[in-house]
């Protein structure tokens, strides 16, 4: 944690770097995407991810959807980073829980 509120967040392409955001948000992305994901192979498409994800946020951060592109990616790329989500390298790629 950075500050009240703010959680650092990882990406698995920039190992050692971190950047802060909304612990709020963060925390409602992660929920929902790891209620998303499978646990196993084949897993499911970022642009799977990105479809289905909209409707476990709650409204109040996410009104309609909003943001919920980037903050799919960006806790994606986290989760990635801290090994609790895994990759499959095909095209186009899937991922899933590890």
């Amino acid at each position: 944690m950075t500050d009240a509120g703010r959680i650092e967040l990882l990406n698995v392409n920039h190992p050692g770097k971190a950047r802060p955001v909304d612990a709020a948000m963060y925390g409602a992305m992660k929920a929902a995407m790891l209620a998303f994901l499978p646990d196993g192979k084949p897993g499911l498409t970022v642009a799977q991810l990105q479809a289905g994800v909209p409707a476990l946020l709650p409204q109040d951060l996410y009104p309609g959807g909003a943001k919920a592109g980037w903050w799919v990616k960006a806790v994606q790329l986290d989760l990635e980073a801290r090994g609790i989500i895994r990759r499959e390298k095909v095209s186009p790629l899937r991922l899933y829980r590890a």
